[in-house]
């Protein structure tokens, strides 16, 4: 045989061995077998499912009489409150208005009265979910949240599901239509410890539930999807929208069961629920932090149901020390200064602070307001209020870790020059034509971005947020804590801290700086135990969220905000520093309607916000703002500063930060362990020698006062300014015109400037005095740093 007959006989014998292969594979997956196969499977299912079905009694009632309190610790084990009592009264329907039933239905389950008590389509859904551990979601009918209420648990397990279903249908053959409802409108959960519609009904309108409206069942029936997400009383801006949009869903639907007239449908008014009374033992700051160990819990998977059933052992990071020097320093720089008797803008000014550990994530003081048991939205938690300037480092955070350039193609860096000018309209996609002004009007031409961060320059950081990128801006935000800020509209105004923010996201914000880029998620739950439930506490600490260079080089430029910026006065130069190094940022919202300081030292880090909360109803400029609603502090404790009295955040804020975290933190030599090349702490700022290309501007730059030092004395001594302005000074802010002489030291260094045909004289002892005039003149003092002046003639002090 040749080669070529051994060849094609090689290759007939492969294909045979192929055909051989490839027709076993077609007898062993026939369409026959596979779908005699498909068929055993479903029976198979289904004789299971039948088999549970026999086995599955419908069980007792949960014990429900069992019921303990919750005890909540503090980090030194000692009690602080007990909560948990029962809140209960069964009612039949006949006490429950019928259109009021069938709210509940209208809310959770249209086709109660046809359906067999389960969704099978949304149990699957349910237990898909679990599998994946996406947690609760998922349909569930009435009969089937009945029975999860009154016989099982709140358990998001597959073994519970199943077990849910099973009864669900057993319970719908053995009890009417009726029973069941009354069932699960007397067991559920509805928030302020209330469990059943009689118990609710007088926790949120004061009545019997035979009284209550069809406008107010809807609202009942509304909040079972989230008591207390919606708790009119306590709920944020989106909380509240999302009940009100719920509560119009439930009416709606009422219509498309031609229970409810549409016309009559139509002038229906949100019902306001009353004010919660708060339980016994809540008073001063303890309800403020029960009620944020309840929020975190309620994160991190325990239903508000199963927390009000009790039975926790909930210890809390609070130190007990801390705590107190919180509370007395907020006593002692604002609420001891209030009259509210005779300043109606006492009675409105709320203060809200954070303080946490940036090396573990620990909440080791928290103040929420003045009394628990008169304000329980806590001033610490909500993110109402706009947290202004104190955005700014986010910015720069971004900008850094991003290595964005400007609008000229340079690198962003803490030396790169800006265009500092008031009202400069934002280049660059996305701007919008945006034309922020600066604090009084203010001026500042070419300015590095050291400078524009000490003096909170609004034209810089505006343009900064467009270079960057406003979604990479939102998104770098959320990835730093702000959660409030997920899924906004990425506008310009955002650069300006427009979006609101709380305290506690504020505080985890710049600890996830302090700690060089990692994330740090406040936590004010120790741990919390349970005989049989279990709690899964999260590490506060996560992952790298920003570059280490980025965080760090931020820190760095955040401690000129302290040496050489708006903090210096209240910070830098207060009476406890003992020389700590301090990085901060302070904030003041449009209109003066807060004022925040927020600041770290290397071990800990604290945020303070003061905020204008009507107490009453007004008119504000043509407007009527309501209870609840926001309004100016200036003048808030009798200030009479500049513009109006109005309080910044390197004020109040700032004093209150300071007093409480210099004490706070003592002897602690800790020193900022920076890995960077930028900033205050590791390179002065050196001023602009020329214009930024593309930005011509007539106004000349700001010189340091003095040179920046991470460990001061409490009077720290100023060196002289490195170049001489043009114009002077005039209280800190630019002026133009003018030559700028030397003028008369007694221990420390004095300038003067003539501009104008003005004169400008100035002495010192032990500090610094600088001041212009432009067709007049300036006097100025100085003590120990402290300096004052009065103008004659015309100006702006600072």
């Amino acid at each position: 045989m040749g080669r070529a007959e051994e060849r094609r006989a090689r290759q007939r014998g492969a294909r045979r061995t192929q055909q051989k292969k490839g027709g076993r594979i077609r007898r062993l997956f026939t369409w026959k077998k596979m779908l005699g196969t498909f068929f055993g499977l479903v029976l198979l299912v289904m004789g299971g499912f039948y088999i549970i079905y026999l086995m599955t009694p419908i069980p007792e009632a949960n014990a429900q009489a069992r019921m303990e309190s919750n005890i909540y610790k503090l980090s030194n084990g000692k009690i602080i409150a007990r909560t948990g009592q029962l809140n209960r009264e069964v009612v039949g329907l006949d006490k429950i208005p019928e259109k009021v039933q069938l709210d509940f239905v209208a809310a959770e389950n249209m086709s109660f009265y046809k359906d067999s008590g389960v969704d099978f389509k949304g149990t699957t859904r349910g237990l898909l979910n679990t599998l994946s551990g996406k947690g609760k979601q998922g349909g569930s009918t009435i009969t089937q949240q009945y029975v999860k209420n009154f016989y099982l648990s709140q358990d998001q397990t597959v073994t519970r599901k199943l077990k849910e279903l099973v009864i669900s249908l057993k319970v719908d053959q053995k009890y009417s239509k009726k029973e069941i409802l009354a069932g699960y409108i007397n067991t559920s959960f509805y928030g302020r410890n209330a469990y059943g519609i009689q118990a609710a009904a007088q926790a949120y309108y004061g009545v019997d539930s035979s009284k209550l409206t069809v406008e107010q069942g809807a609202y009942l029936a509304a909040l079972l999807q989230a008591p207390s997400q919606y708790d009119w009383a306590v709920a944020t801006e989106t909380g509240k929208k999302l009940v009100t949009n719920r509560w119009n869903y439930v009416l709606d639907n009422m219509v498309k069961m031609k229970e409810l007239d549409a016309g009559q449908r139509a002038g229906m008014k949100f019902p306001v629920p009353v004010d919660p009374k708060p339980d016994p033992g809540m008073e001063g700051q303890t309800g403020y932090m029960v009620r944020a160990a309840k929020d975190e819990m309620e994160r991190n998977g325990i239903s508000p149901a199963d927390l009000a059933k009790g039975g926790w052992t909930i210890t809390l990071n609070i130190d007990p020390k801390k705590q107190k020097l919180l509370e007395d320093a907020v006593k002692q720089e604002l609420t001891s200064k209030l009259d509210k008797k005779n300043r109606k803008v006492d009675q409105d000014i709320q203060a809200g602070a954070v303080s946490v550990d940036p090396k573990t994530g620990s909440v080791v003081a928290l103040y929420g307001g003045q009394d628990y048991m008169k304000h329980q939205i806590s001033n610490a938690t909500t993110a109402t209020y706009q947290p202004a300037s104190t955005f700014k480092p986010l910015i720069l955070a971004t900008a850094l870790n991003d290595k964005a350039e400007t609008q000229e193609g340079k690198e962003i860096r803490a030396n790169t020059i800006y265009n500092g000018d008031n009202k400069r309209p934002v280049k660059g996609e996305g701007g919008k034509g945006y034309a922020p002004p600066n604090e009084d009007g203010d001026s500042y031409g070419p300015i590095t971005v050291q400078t524009a961060m000490n003096k909170s320059v609004n034209s810089v950081f505006a343009q900064m947020g467009v270079d960057v990128g406003l979604p990479k801006l939102r998104d770098t935000a959320v990835a730093l804590g702000l959660n409030h800020m997920k899924g906004v509209s990425a506008e310009p105004a955002m650069t300006l801290g427009s979006y609101g923010a709380s305290p506690m996201e504020m505080a985890g914000a710049y600890a996830t700086l302090d700690n060089h880029g990692k994330k740090v998620t406040p936590s004010i739950v120790k741990s919390a135990q349970h005989k049989v439930a279990k709690y899964n506490k999260p590490d506060p600490i996560g992952d790298q969220v920003i570059s280490r260079d980025a965080a760090d080089a931020v820190t760095s430029v955040l401690t000129g905000v302290v040496d050489d910026g708006t903090a210096k006065r209240s910070v830098r130069d207060a009476e406890n520093r003992d020389g700590q190094p301090v990085a901060g940022k302070t904030g003041t919202s449009d209109d003066n309607k807060s004022a925040w300081f927020t600041g770290y030292t290397p071990s800990l880090v604290t945020s303070v916000g003061l905020w204008g909360e009507a107490a009453e109803a007004r008119q504000v400029d043509g407007h009527t703002v309501p209870k609840g609603g926001q309004v100016s502090i200036a003048g808030a404790t009798g200030n009479e500063g500049p513009a109006n009295g109005r309080i910044n955040g390197g004020a109040i804020p700032a004093k209150i930060w300071a007093a409480y975290t210099f004490d706070a933190v003592g002897s602690d030599d800790s020193k900022f362990d920076l890995d960077t090349d930028q900033g205050a702490a590791v390179q002065p700022d050196e001023p602009p020698a020329s214009t930024p290309s593309g930005t011509p501007s007539n106004t000349p730059s700001h010189t340091p006062s003095h040179t920046p030092s991470r460990t001061p004395s409490h009077t720290p001594s100023h060196t002289p300014t490195r170049t001489p302005t043009t114009g002077g000074t005039n209280g800190g802010k630019p002026t133009t015109g003018g030559q700028t002489t030397g003028g008369q030291t007694t221990g420390g260094q004095t300038n003067g400037g003539q501009t104008n045909g003005g004169t400008t004289t100035g002495t010192t002892n032990g500090g610094t005095t600088t001041g212009t005039t432009d067709g007049g003149t300036t006097t100025g003092t100085a003590d120990a740093g402290t300096t004052q002046g009065t103008i004659q003639g015309g100006g702006n002090t600072p």
